[in-house]
Parts: C-alpha cells; sequence; structure tokens
C-alpha cells in the first residue's frame, strides 16, 4: 500500500468532517474496500448533506486531490477578518473575474473563499448583482458558512449569519 495511503487513513476516519476542495464540507461515513479493474482499492465513501450527493475516494488520492480536515478555528477566525477588509474587484472583464472566483471557490482554502464574499457582497444601498455575480456570491457564502458551521459546532444559517452580519459591521 502507498504510504500516503497509509497516512490518509491515520488522519481521516469515519465520522470526521473534511473539507473536498471542489465540493465543500463532507462527512466520512464509512472506509470501504472495492475491487475496481482488477485491482484492491481502499476508498473512503464520503456524504455531503447539502449536495444530496455521496463520493467514494481512493485513500491513495487524497494528498493529490487536496482533501483536509476542517481549519482550526484560528483560521476561520482569519478568513472572518478578510470579510472585513475592503472588496477589491479587479478592471478586468467579467468572464475573467469569474474564473478567477470559481478558481478561489473551488481551492477549498477558506481565506480565497472569503474574499470571493466580500468582493462580491453588495450593501443594501449598493446596485444589484447580476444573475451570475448573484451565483457565485451564493456558492462562496454558502461553502463558507458550512466550514464556519462545521468548526464551531452550530447551524448553517446561524454561521450565514455571522458572516453576514461581519460583512455590515465592515
Amino acid at each position: 500500500m502507498p504510504k500516503n495511503a497509509k497516512e490518509a487513513k491515520r488522519e481521516f476516519k469515519p465520522g470526521d468532517y473534511i473539507v473536498y476542495p471542489t465540493h465543500g464540507v463532507g462527512k466520512i461515513i464509512a472506509l470501504e474496500k472495492e475491487v475496481i479493474a482488477g485491482m484492491e482499492l481502499e476508498l473512503f465513501v464520503i456524504e455531503f448533506e447539502k449536495e444530496k450527493m455521496t463520493l467514494r475516494v481512493p485513500t491513495s488520492k487524497v494528498k493529490q486531490l487536496n482533501m483536509r480536515s476542517l481549519s482550526s478555528p484560528d483560521k476561520m477566525k482569519s478568513a472572518l477578518t478578510t470579510l472585513k477588509g475592503r472588496a477589491r474587484v479587479k478592471r478586468t472583464m467579467w468572464s475573467r473575474r469569474a474564473q478567477e472566483y470559481e478558481a478561489k471557490i473551488n481551492s477549498g482554502d477558506p481565506v480565497s473563499i472569503a474574499e470571493v464574499v466580500r468582493d462580491l457582497h453588495r450593501a443594501e444601498d449598493q446596485p444589484e448583482q447580476s444573475y451570475s455575480e448573484r451565483q457565485i456570491y451564493e456558492s462562496a457564502l454558502g461553502r463558507l458558512a458550512r466550514e464556519i458551521a462545521a468548526v464551531e459546532k452550530i447551524d448553517e444559517d446561524s454561521a450565514k449569519l455571522r458572516v453576514q452580519e461581519t460583512l455590515k459591521a465592515a
């Protein structure tokens, strides 16, 4: 068995919450062995409740996929602090910015996701967002709120409220 698969098994176990960069917070519900293409593989079975999705990830691919444990409370504090900063909106075409925002969301890094939330947030006295801006904002907000909720052991709505209050206080 590859060394990193053994390390992954020690690092993650059923019942743990993890962050899968392109899908967000999930819960490992089982560790299974399956024969695929004649090879026996050990797989983490990860449930993403919000997306109603189950993913099977080979233990040997965990590092390559950048799957990680939940962020520390300090890292989440840093993400919330990022929300208080000034929005930085580049003067590039929307399609290019949208790609950059999606890349930040899919990085799985809470500070990068918080940057997207901060940059796309609109106060009540600001102009409306376009449909695509709103979609990306909601995606980033949901991803950030789910990790805050898991780290702080609160429900997702309370975490969203906390993010929105932090944005208003900025």
